[in-house]
C-alpha cells in the first residue's frame, strides 16, 4: 500500500513502525516540543503532497494535532483507539503508533477524514442524547465503541460533536455504527 500523501508522526520509531506497514514518508514531530521548522516543513508538504497527521491517542498527541492543524490547515486525519496503540508486552503498557499492528496501521490510513469547517448535517447535543452517547448508562462505551468504528478516536461528548461536524460524518453513518454497536450489545448479553 502506498501513501501519497506525507505522514506526520511523533517519534522514529512511528516511522519505523509506518514503514513496516505501507509505503510512506514521514515528518517526525520530535514528541509536543514541535517547532516552527517542523511546522514549516509541515506546510510545504501540505502544498506539494498533503499532509496526513497520525499522532498518539493521549493527550500530547492531541496536542501536537491541534498545533498542526491551527497552524497547517486542510491536513488529513488518521485514527487508532487506545486499545490499538498499546504496548502488548510491555509492564508500563505505553501508547503509541509504534506498538500498533501493522494491519490497524493501514486500516486507520485506509479511513483517513479531512477536517472541514462546513457541514451542513449538524448534530447537537440533543442528538447525541438520542442516540444514546451522553448523558445515559453505557454512554461512554458506546461513544468509544462508535470511535472506533467511524476511525476517529474516543472522545467525550463535547468533542463528539465537533468530530462529527469537522469530518462531516452524516446522521446515515452514525445511525449504521449504533445499529452495529446494538447488535454486538445484544450478541455480547446472549
Amino acid at each position: 500500500m502506498h501513501i501519497k500523501e506525507i505522514i506526520v508522526v511523533e517519534g522514529k520509531d512511528d516511522t519505523v513502525k509506518i514503514n513496516q506497514a505501507v509505503q510512506a514518508d514521514t515528518i517526525e514531530t520530535n514528541g509536543s516540543a514541535i517547532n516552527a521548522a517542523t511546522l514549516e516543513a509541515i506546510r510545504h508538504a501540505q502544498a506539494k503532497r498533503g499532509v496526513i497527521i497520525f499522532t498518539d491517542p493521549d493527550y500530547p498527541g492531541k496536542r501536537i494535532r491541534h498545533i498542526i492543524n491551527e497552524a497547517v490547515p486542510g491536513c488529513k486525519h488518521a485514527f487508532l483507539s487506545r486499545e490499538q496503540a498499546q504496548a502488548k508486552h510491555q509492564k508500563n503498557k505505553s501508547l503509541g503508533i509504534e506498538h500498533a499492528s501493522v494491519e490497524d496501521i493501514r486500516e486507520a490510513l485506509r479511513h483517513v477524514y479531512e477536517l472541514t469547517e462546513t457541514n451542513t448535517n449538524i448534530f447537537n447535543q440533543q442528538d447525541l442524547f438520542e442516540y444514546g452517547l451522553i448523558g445515559g448508562k453505557g454512554a461512554s462505551k458506546r461513544r468509544k465503541r462508535l470511535g472506533e468504528i467511524l476511525k476517529i478516536g474516543h472522545v467525550n461528548g463535547k468533542q463528539l460533536l465537533k468530530r462529527l461536524s469537522m469530518f462531516q460524518i452524516t446522521k446515515e453513518e452514525v445511525k449504521q455504527a449504533l445499529r452495529d454497536i446494538e447488535r454486538e450489545e445484544k450478541a455480547d448479553d446472549e
